[in-house]
């Protein structure tokens, strides 16, 4: 069972993913903030990182290059990316991203391809 760390500020949108994710089978810890998220993944293994884009004390970017410095896959689900862009000066091109509001069943399958990208 793939195991997943979701941070996400909102309540509501984080408990909506994690029960989405967790009927479909994966494993998910979760995190409200970048440090929170920096803290679990420094010390838990995890086979994907999901991120808000923004969040209270910075930005899901942090989150995502920290997982693919340890070889773990990441996404960004934002609601936000035109103001990373111009105002955090974020290129997220290089990013597996999303844009809120995001389908349950879209997200099932944005990370059912991310997973099977990185097994083949």
């Amino acid at each position: 069972m793939p195991r997943i760390l979701m941070i996400e500020d909102d309540t509501d949108v984080r408990l909506l993913f994690e029960n989405v994710l967790v009927d479909d089978g994966y494993e998910v810890d979760t995190a409200e903030t970048v440090k929170a998220g920096c803290e679990r993944l420094d010390h838990q293994p995890y086979d994907l990182v999901i991120s808000d884009g923004r969040l209270p004390d910075g930005i899901g970017t942090t989150l995502a290059d920290m997982a693919r410095g340890k070889g773990i896959p990441a996404m960004i689900i934002t609601g936000y990316a035109l103001w990373l862009h111009e105002k955090g000066g974020v290129d997220l091109s290089s990013y597996n991203m999303l844009s809120k509001p995001v389908r349950p069943r879209e997200l099932l399958k944005a990370v059912a391809r991310t997973l099977g990208a990185c097994s083949d």
